[in-house]
């Protein structure tokens, strides 16, 4: 195991920090308290692995990186982090915390309250999978309205990143005139691993493509799950339908505000 310095470790962090605006704007970005930053600055603390990894992933190296000779880390902080590219200048914010955000990958049932069918919740499905080093989301909708004559199938692909203790999404339709969603959602609670409660913002369908937001709760169904239980159970329900979870009825027809604490 590589000997722990934490004078190396505070020399290399100075000079980290020293490519950021400040470190207030680092520690706000990457989500860490100043205070106790300041300790792994100045060589008082040594910070746990990870949050070692949480700041490693910051400027696209290994913790381990931090703990080699300063010249050394120098040449290896000008290889690790590539200059944005100014033709995607949103692309290199995602995924951000890449291994926080490993946790919440697989299958995910959705729900979220209608503007196109108001007093109604529409259940779609969403898959979070890793490629080249990202996190791909795929979301499956699909509403019939019998009495309308309507049947309403749509394929949402984009981007999730984990940045400040929250995963954002962003999506866009498939087709000829694709329109653009986002999400954002709080991780699990402390005592709980099945729900991802949030807010999401798009278009409606029905209403002139209409903006709205909505609360928006994901149900984690794991890695390996039945698909096509997953699709079939995608539609518009009734808000005081008895096949919705009662945790998704009352999160999204709750009137209080929408604050969650994470320990």
């Amino acid at each position: 195991m590589q000997h722990f310095d934490r004078q190396t470790l505070s020399a290399n962090l100075k000079h980290a920090c020293s490519t950021w605006p400040s470190i207030s704007h680092f520690c706000r970005e990457v989500g860490l308290n100043r205070q106790q930053f300041n300790r792994y600055i100045n060589g008082q603390a040594r910070p746990s692995a990870h949050n070692l990894l949480r700041i490693a992933t910051a400027f696209g190296l290994d913790p381990t990186d931090f703990l080699v000779a300063p010249g050394e880390f120098r040449h290896r902080l000008g290889a690790g982090r590539p200059a944005p590219d100014p033709h995607n200048p949103l692309l290199d914010a995602f995924p951000g915390d890449l291994p926080a955000l490993r946790r919440y990958l697989g299958f995910y049932q959705t729900y979220h309250l209608s503007l196109s069918w108001p007093g109604h919740i529409v259940c779609s499905c969403v898959h979070l999978r890793e490629e080249a080093d990202h996190v791909v989301v795929t979301t499956l909708e699909r509403i019939e309205d019998a009495e309308s004559g309507i049947r309403q199938r749509s394929r949402y692909v984009g981007l999730a990143a984990f940045c400040r203790n929250r995963i954002f999404v962003t999506e866009r339709t498939r087709g000829d005139a694709p329109t653009f969603g986002q999400t954002v959602l709080m991780p699990f609670e402390v005592h709980q691993r099945l729900y991802l409660r949030g807010v999401t913002m798009g278009v409606s369908w029905r209403k002139d493509n209409q903006p709205y937001a909505s609360r928006m709760i994901w149900r984690y169904h794991g890695h390996q799950t039945d698909r096509r239980a997953l699709i079939e159970r995608c539609g518009s329900y009734a808000a005081s339908s008895g096949d919705l979870p009662s945790p998704v009825a009352a999160f999204l027809t709750s009137h209080e505000p929408l604050t969650v604490t994470i320990d």
